[in-house]
This record gives structure tokens, sequence and C-alpha cells, in this order.
């Protein structure tokens, strides 16, 4: 770690980097934190590389098998490791908490497996650093200078829809890993998601606790083919997004379905009645269906605004 000394003018506290010699103010500290599981190939040029554009790079070892710890600790880096893997939502939240410790005007998160580009952090992190945003979002479709495969383009469009719609906040690139955070949005974000679901998940929290979102463009690099099944991997952050609209929006979740069942089984009451006036007998069938129908309409219903009203109690809180 390079070593800092710090001295005090007539105006501001001022850093000196004892190799390069040029201050900065302190209170534009940039952290990069990088989440990382059996990544050796490629960590180490990735850490070198993004400590030339900040003051210090943590990288969380989320119970690698292979060498990523030993390698990014060469290279350079703070580096926590996990006796066992955990999954990206426990590997950001030690991130975070540790990047915490260095006072940071600017988080910003990157892969470890070379697809993003560390010369492109000072534009991730520039909105930022010019208190333009709270969280901003590398995205490869604002321009054309990623040759994304098909299937990601498809699967991001239909993902991006589904989230945009749902989250309320609206990004060109909702599954992008390269990102920067003020101090503000690192305080306030806890991901409580497992899975793939992270990025998903920034966006709900955004909105929860009033955020400002900005993009800006970004270069991504497919050098290998994809480690898991690009349509597997898609079904699970799906999966990952109706449980995260069940935990922040469960009037929708809920509630939306409860108020169908009730209008159909309202509709199988009147029939009910019908078939009754008519013959005299309540049909079996239709008229079991019209309960249960009503049942888990009232129950949906009121579990959805039951829900609602307290998430709205706990986001309030901790707003504060």
């Amino acid at each position: 770690m390079l070593e800092q000394i710090e001295t005090r003018n007539q105006e501001n506290l001022v850093q000196f980097d004892v190799f390069a010699g040029e201050p900065k103010p302190a209170n534009e500290t940039t952290v990069v934190v990088i989440p990382c599981y059996n990544e050796e190939r490629f960590i180490g040029s990735v850490v070198l590389k993004a400590r030339e554009y900040a003051d210090y790079v943590i990288v969380v070892d989320d119970g690698s098998a292979d060498a990523t710890a030993a390698i990014a600790r060469s290279a350079g880096a703070i580096v926590v490791e996990h006796e066992k893997n955990s999954g990206k939502a426990i590997a950001m939240n030690t991130a975070f908490k540790k990047a915490l410790e260095f006072d940071p005007k600017v988080v910003v998160a990157m892969d470890g497996d070379w697809q993003h580009m560390p010369e492109e952090l000072p534009v991730v992190s520039a909105p930022i650093l010019n208190d333009e945003a709270d969280l901003v979002v590398g995205s490869r479709y604002l321009e054309n200078t990623s040759e994304v495969p098909l299937k990601r383009i498809i699967g991001h469009w239909g993902l991006n829809a589904v989230i945009n719609t749902l989250s309320g906040v609206t990004v060109t690139d909702s599954q992008s890993g390269f990102r920067a955070f003020s101090k503000l949005a690192v305080e306030k974000i806890s991901f409580g998601s497992a899975g793939f679901t992270v990025e998903s998940e920034m966006q709900f929290m955004a909105a929860d606790h009033k955020l400002k979102v900005m993009e800006v463009p970004i270069t991504i690099r497919y050098l290998d083919a994809p480690k898991r099944s690009v349509i597997k991997q898609g079904m699970q952050v799906l999966n990952g997004v109706l449980k995260l609209v069940s935990q922040h929006r469960p009037l929708l979740f809920f509630g939306v379905p409860g108020i169908l069942s009730l209008l159909i089984g309202l509709g199988l009451g009147f029939a009910v009645m019908d078939a009754y006036q008519a013959g005299g007998n309540f049909p079996t069938l239709l008229t079991l269906g019209a309960a249960l129908l009503l049942i888990n309409g009232t129950v949906a219903t009121f579990t959805g605004i039951i829900l609602h009203t307290l998430r709205g109690y706990v986001v309030e809180y901790v707003s504060r």
C-alpha cells in the first residue's frame, strides 16, 4: 500500500502520494471494491491497473479454491477473505463495510474477470466526485462500444423491462456490475438477495432511499465463453427479481393477484347464486371454487396492505 503523507494548508486537508507527488483533496478518496470467486487468472492485472486510478483497492475473496487472494494481495490490494463461498450479495456487503473505513468520496464496484476496463474508472466515478449522482451505472448499451452476444442482448432487454417497471428506476443496463456509489449510497445499501440479483436489488433500494441514479457508457470485453448458461442465469435472475418484488413492492406482489382473485371469486359467486335460483341447489365445484378464490383474494389483499404499511415505516426509519 502506498504510504500517505497528510499535511494541512490554509483551506483544506490534502493527501500526497509519495510516488506520484501530486496533492488531492482528502474528501475525494476513491475506493475500488472487487468481489471475487476463483479469479486467479486476471485478478492481479485488474488490481494493478485499478490502483492507477484509485486510492485503495479492496478485493473480497469469496471462498475461492485457487490463488485469488494471494495474487490480489501481491498486486497491492487490501484482501478480505471469506472462509466459504457465500454469494455476491454477502461479498458486496463485506466490501462496502470495509470501504467505509477509508471515509470514501466514491466507491466503485467492478468484476475481477477483466471484463470491465479499469481505464474507465474515471468515467464511472466522475458523476459522484462532481456531486451529480449517488449511484452511477456503467452501461454497455449507451454507446456501441461492446460486442454483446445476441442472447445476452435479448435477455438483458427482457430483464431491463421487468426490473425498470417494477423498481421505478429506469436504466439501460440493469445487469451491469461496473458501478459507482457515493458514501451516502454505500451507507444506505445493504444487500439481502442471493445469487445474481445484486444489481437488480440496487434499483429497488435506490428508489426506496431516493438516491439519484445516472448512467455512463462503458465497454465490456467478452474474452471467454460464459461461465454458466445464459438462459439458466437469466431464469435465476428473474426468480430473484420476483423475490425482490415481494420484499420491496408487497402491495403489488400480493395486492394485485389478491384483487384479481376477489373479482374472479365474486364472478363465480354470482354464477352460483344464479344456479341456485334456477335449480334450487348449489353446484359443489363452482361453490368451492368461488369460496376458495374469495378467501385467497381477501388474505392476499390484506397481506399486501399490511406489509406495504410496515415496509413504509421501516424505510422511513432507516432513511433518517
